[in-house]
């Protein structure tokens, strides 16, 4: 799976979510599963504040299917093909 977050990275992540907290709109996008993500951000106390607040009156679009470079690979879609 992919590595943990340094200390420095972690509170790079607290920051933003903290800035953004109830400011404005977030949109976060991730091919990780959301139960792994506390394994990610690494430090218990850091990852409960932030997903709490990322959670907190969110709205959770889940996406389920084929991967689109698969398809597009599959109808011979050129573009896909080169990048």
């Amino acid at each position: 799976g992919p590595d943990s977050f340094n200390a420095s990275q972690r509170r790079d992540l607290m920051e933003i979510v903290e800035d953004r907290y109830e400011a404005g709109s977030t949109l976060i996008t991730s091919q990780l599963p959301i139960d792994a993500w506390h394994d990610v951000i690494g430090e218990p106390t850091f990852a409960d504040a932030i997903l709490d607040r990322l959670v907190h009156n969110a709205y959770r679009v889940e996406l389920d299917g084929q991967s689109m470079r698969k398809t597009k690979l599959k109808t011979g879609d050129e573009s896909a093909q080169n990048g």
